[in-house]
């Protein structure tokens, strides 16, 4: 004859059923959180070309892609596929016109690769569409150059790379360029020096919009030393 079951022997098994289902329902709760913040973030759109420099991409990717609750970062080019660098450092891109109609951010890296693209008209035409949308619209280095093609820089005030700086300005005569910031602010618009100018005006950015001690916090976590000074650059304009 079988024994009657004892009561007290389902608790525990009915214990670890409730567990199991309040942490499939957590669990549930957390990628729809997760999917849900995702979805409220700001996107970065980093304009690819082939010969980019790669610290001007990839200072500000460090510096934005840590604020994961308020970035979405996204990589475009011209025609997509893969944008390799003089460095060898591929990335996969979106095609441009994919990008969000409305970015939050568009960011121009510079690079040997910008002397070609300054002629690109198709890249040109499309730099102007989505920069003109954009609530924000950043350059490094000769990134500038490729932005003042597009007519946009006109009558701003704007920098670059202090050793391209003739070249650069050849390319907007009429924008207002100053060769003494280290990055240069006129409304929406932010153009930085050379290369690791970019991390600065990058941090100059946050700073700028989350106050002075966030982007110093930031700059600490990645043991930055932040040039804070946005008017005065140690490189000289040739």
């Amino acid at each position: 004859m079988n024994a009657k079951r004892k009561p007290g022997r389902l608790i525990p098994q009915l214990l670890i059923a409730v567990l199991i289902t309040m942490a499939s329902g957590g669990s549930f709760a957390q990628e729809k959180k997760t999917e849900d913040s995702k979805s409220n973030t700001m996107e970065i759109a980093f304009l690819l070309f082939d010969n980019y420099e790669t610290l001007d991409v990839f200072g500000p990717v460090e510096i934005f892609g840590r604020l994961t609750d308020l970035y979405t970062l996204k990589f475009y080019s011209l025609d997509g596929g893969l944008i390799e660098n003089r460095h060898g450092v591929s990335v996969l891109t979106e095609k441009l016109d994919m990008a969000s109609a409305n970015p939050y951010m568009l960011l121009i890296p510079g690079g040997m690769g910008t002397r070609k693209e300054v002629d690109n008209e198709s890249l040109i035409g499309q730099i102007k569409g989505i920069a003109g949308a954009s609530s924000y619209v950043l350059t490094v280095c000769t990134g500038s150059a490729l932005l003042a093609r597009s007519g946009l820089l006109d009558g701003r005030q704007a920098t670059s790379n202090k050793r391209a700086f003739s070249w650069v300005e050849s390319m907007g005569p009429n924008v207002v360029w100053d060769k003494k910031a280290r990055w240069k602010v006129d409304d929406n618009y932010y153009t930085s020096s050379g290369v690791s100018a970019g991390m600065d005006m990058a941090l100059g950015f946050l700073a700028d919009r989350h106050g002075i001690e966030f982007a110093r916090n930031v700059a600490f976590e990645i043991e930055y030393n932040w040039i804070e000074d946005k008017d005065n650059d140690s490189f000289i304009a040739e």
